[in-house]
C-alpha cells in the first residue's frame, strides 16, 4: 500500500505540489506571525529591563512606555528629588518613527544623556553622547544591523538630518537616543516630557517612597518599573485573539486544500478504486490509502512551512531588522495544523472514495 500511495504522488506532481504549498502557507503564517509577535515582544523587554530606575512617574491615562504623548511637565523633577527617598529623577520623551525600509514602527528617546547613561551603567564603545541639538547615539545592535557607523546621517522625523555622535552599549529603552532638548525641540514641546524613571536610594524601600510620591503629587501614576517590563506581549490589545483566529484560519485553509486535492484526486481515480474494489479491497483499505495519501502530503507541506518561515524571518529580519523568536509551543501547533487538517480534509473523500461502487467505477470515463 505504501508504494502505491507514492506513486499516486509521483503520477500528478502538480497537485501535489499546490497542496503541500497550500498547508506550507498555513504553517508558515503561523510561525511567522508568532514568531514576530513573540521575538519584538521579548526584544522591547530586554531592552527594557535595562533600565535600573525602580519607579516610573507620567501622567493618568498615559499607556505605559507605549505612550508617545509629552503632556508631563518637566518640573516634576526638580520636585520628585525633594522627595525622601528619591536619588535620580530622570525625563525621558519616547516618540515612535517609521522603521528601517518603510516597514514597522521605531522608537526613540529624548534624554539628558550623562544622567541616563550613569543611571543605568551604560558606556560609549565609540564617540561620544549627544551635545548639540542634530546629533543622536544608537546602541551597538542598532548599528550592526544597519550598517551605520560614526558621522553617518539618519532622518528620524522624516525631513530634518542627525548626525550619529556616538556608539553605546548595552542596549537600553530605545535604540536611537538625542538629548531631551533637541527632542522637545523637535516635537514643539518645551518643558514637557512623556515620563519620568525615578531612581531610590534604597530599592528595599519601593513601596514606601510611592506611597509618598502619590501623597506629595496626587493625581499621577506611579508604576514599578518591574511591573510595566512583565510582558509587552500581554499589553498589546488583542493580540492573543489575532494568533488564535490566524491559527484557526491557517488549519481552514490546509484542510480546504486537502479535501479539494483529494477530491480532485478520487474524480481522476475513479476507475483504479474500482479495479481495487473488483479485487475485494474493502473500504477501510480505500480509507487508508487516501488518508496515507494526504498525511504524506502534509508532513511535506508541513516541512516546506518551516523551512519557508525561517529563511523568510532570516531575510525580513536582515533586510528590516524586525526580530523573529519561533517556539516550540507554537511549532507544535504549526505542526498539529498541518497534519490534522490534512486528515481532516481528506476524509470526505476517503469517505466518498469508500462507497463507490465496483460496477459503476470501472465504467467510469
Amino acid at each position: 500500500m505504501d508504494n502505491l500511495v507514492t506513486s499516486n504522488i509521483r503520477q500528478r506532481p502538480i497537485r501535489t505540489l499546490v497542496s503541500v504549498a497550500g498547508i506550507a502557507l498555513g504553517v508558515s503564517l503561523v510561525m511567522l506571525f508568532t514568531g514576530l509577535a513573540r521575538g519584538m515582544s521579548n526584544d522591547l523587554q530586554r531592552r527594557a529591563t535595562n533600565v535600573r530606575a525602580e519607579l516610573i512617574f507620567m501622567r493618568p491615562g498615559a499607556v505605559q512606555l507605549t505612550a508617545t504623548t509629552a503632556n508631563l511637565d518637566t518640573r516634576y523633577v526638580d520636585r520628585l528629588k525633594t522627595i525622601e527617598g528619591v536619588e535620580e529623577a530622570l525625563p525621558v520623551i519616547r516618540h515612535f518613527i517609521q522603521g528601517t525600509g518603510g516597514i514597522g514602527i521605531e522608537q526613540i528617546d529624548g534624554v539628558n544623556w550623562d544622567a541616563y547613561a550613569r543611571m543605568n551603567g551604560i558606556s560609549m564603545v565609540e564617540g561620544r553622547g549627544p551635545q548639540n541639538s542634530n546629533e543622536v547615539v544608537i546602541d551597538e545592535k542598532k548599528a550592526r544591523d544597519n550598517n551605520y557607523h560614526l558621522g553617518d546621517v539618519i532622518k528620524p522625523f522624516g525631513t530634518d538630518e542627525y548626525r550619529i555622535a556616538g556608539i553605546y552599549s548595552p542596549e537600553s529603552g530605545a535604540r536611537v537616543k538625542m538629548s531631551l532638548e533637541a527632542m522637545q525641540q523637535a516635537l514643539e514641546a518645551e518643558g514637557k516630557c512623556t515620563f519620568i524613571f525615578i531612581k531610590l536610594r534604597n530599592p528595599d524601600q519601593l513601596q514606601e517612597v510611592a506611597q509618598r510620591i502619590d501623597q506629595q503629587l496626587s493625581g499621577n501614576t506611579i508604576q514599578p518599573t518591574r511591573d510595566v517590563f512583565t510582558s509587552f506581549e500581554k499589553s498589546i490589545p488583542y493580540l492573543g485573539v489575532f494568533l488564535r483566529v490566524l491559527v484557526v484560519l491557517a488549519a481552514v485553509v490546509s484542510s480546504l486544500v486537502v479535501m479539494l486535492a483529494m477530491y480532485t484526486t478520487i474524480t481522476e481515480r475513479t476507475r483504479e478504486i474500482g479495479i481495487l474494489k473488483a479485487m475485494g479491497a474493502s473500504r477501510g483499505y480505500i480509507v487508508g490509502i487516501i488518508e496515507k495519501e494526504a498525511i504524506l502530503i502534509s508532513v511535506m507541506g508541513l516541512v516546506a512551512g518551516f523551512a519557508i518561515s525561517l529563511i523568510a524571518g532570516y531575510l525580513i529580519h536582515k533586510t528590516y531588522g524586525l526580530v523573529f523568536e519561533y517556539s516550540w509551543t507554537w511549532a507544535i501547533v504549526a505542526a498539529a495544523i498541518g497534519i490534522v487538517g490534512g486528515i481532516l480534509g481528506a476524509l470526505y473523500p476517503a469517505w466518498r472514495a469508500s462507497n463507490l461502487d465496483a460496477v459503476n467505477a470501472l465504467a467510469y470515463e
